[in-house]
């Protein structure tokens, strides 16, 4: 079993929670919703779960799941100002909020950055230009000495493939660039802003653990002919990122990409990027299966008569145990946690209860992957829920829910789903 010392939670991010639009600066979420069809509702962030001004109740309610720690974000464009002054209002909020916290013994998770770019850094070229880095290294300094002794542990950035890759290569997510050169730049300068910030996190606190949070999607070939591909995408996606950081080095696969496209990388930028970390988030959700295209590349290959969420993602719980054992044997690892594992269902209300026991289903499925793996010998120390409660899914908007919690975005009410209620029946047991 899980061991007694493991550490249970839940996770949100600023943007999808906070509201609270005209308190903070803008980021580069507040201009790509008013883009058109940029977000499949049309919506925005100005006001989603309205947490800045609910936070009290919230807190309330995470301490009523029985859980260790909370996983959160610091807005940047609440914390600063854009002259890097600290915004006292916003960077209070996080102080209190904190603190209350601490006050119930709940463990803090915090991440710096959840995607949510200050817009006024991406009119100067955002991630693109190396300067974000930089600037990004500056933040973490300031709230790292202004949060002195509230915070539990910190994560530089959540998955940075998604702001890469994502925001910049296939334009899909803020700031919506399509081009593979910025999405290999960015990819580069956040890796590097992460070394930067480590190097603030170590002198400001280093008593304090740090690490990153990365997302994989395991890969897998469609067929036997698309081996390949499936270790290309694999290559590209997953290991870019966890390779530049443990091994220091990007896979050779960056060396097949035509020459202008690859980053350009500063000598001792590698260096900065590999120096330890303390524990490695790893965010799970499903895996991908891959084909080969006529020019050997790879593209994406859907699945038929399996079993998905919401979102068309498959249910695949053995693929988490997979990713943690290939991870482990890949790589000299630091402890693991799981910093986020969920999925989006069709939720409905009936008298007050979400039966949602399809979630049930996969936290538990995906909760018995985790303990395979630590059974197969993987240092795996904790799992957060993705997420605490339904929030602004990105460019889905409001139209899918992974909370454990209902929220009736018109009259904010929170409903504990019975997937909250197990969650919570199981921690309790310990």
């Amino acid at each position: 079993m899980l061991k007694p010392a493991f550490t249970f939670g839940v996770a949100t991010a600023s943007f999808q929670i906070e509201g609270a639009r005209d308190s903070r600066l803008a980021c580069i979420w507040d201009t790509f919703c008013k883009q058109p069809n940029a977000i499949a509702d049309q919506s925005d962030g100005d006001i989603a779960c309205d947490h800045i001004n609910l936070w009290q109740q919230d807190v309330e309610m995470i301490a009523d799941l029985a859980v260790d720690a909370y996983r959160l974000s610091i807005s940047w464009p609440r914390a600063l100002n854009q002259d890097g002054t600290v915004n006292q209002q916003g960077l209070g909020f996080y102080r209190d909020l904190l603190t209350a916290l601490k006050a119930r013994n709940i463990k803090t998770y915090v991440t710096l950055y959840h995607w949510d770019l200050p817009q006024y850094l991406e009119d100067q070229g955002g991630w693109q230009n190396r300067d974000t880095a930089y600037a990004f290294a500056a933040y973490a300094d300031i709230v790292s000495k202004e949060l002195a002794g509230l915070v539990d542990s910190y994560a530089t950035l959540n998955e940075p493939f998604c702001s890469a890759y994502l925001g910049y290569e296939i334009g899909v997510h803020a700031p919506g660039i399509k081009s593979q050169k910025a999405g290999r730049q960015a990819a580069h300068h956040l890796l590097l802003g992460h070394g930067l910030a480590m190097q603030a996190l170590r002198k400001n606190c280093p008593d304090t653990e740090a690490g990153i949070v990365l997302n994989f999607s395991p890969t897998y070939p469609l067929t036997a002919d698309d081996k390949l591909a499936a270790f290309q995408a694999d290559q590209y996606h997953n290991q870019w990122y966890i390779k530049a950081i443990i091994d220091g080095q990007y896979p050779s696969l960056l060396n097949e990409l035509p020459e202008h496209v690859q980053p350009d990388i500063q000598p001792q930028d590698m260096v900065i990027i590999s120096q330890p970390i303390d524990y490695l988030g790893v965010n799970y959700y499903t895996r991908i299966h891959y084909k080969c295209t006529a020019d050997n590349w790879f593209e994406e290959a859907n699945l038929t008569n399996v079993p998905i969420t919401d979102m068309g993602w498959e249910v695949y719980p053995q693929g988490l145990t997979e990713l943690l054992v290939s991870l482990n044997e890949l790589y000299t690892l630091p402890k693991i946690y799981i910093t986020e594992n969920g999925a989006a269902m069709a939720d409905s209300v009936h008298d007050n209860q979400v039966l949602d026991y399809d979630r049930v289903s996969y936290y538990h499925t995906h909760l018995n992957a985790v303990n395979d793996a630590i059974n197969q010998g993987v240092n795996v120390q904790g799992y957060f829920a993705w997420s605490l409660m339904d929030n602004f899914e990105w460019a889905y908007g409001y139209e899918k829910r992974f909370g454990l919690v209902y929220i009736n975005y018109q009259t904010q009410q929170r409903i504990l789903k019975e997937s909250a209620k197990q969650y919570c029946a199981l921690l309790k047991q310990r």
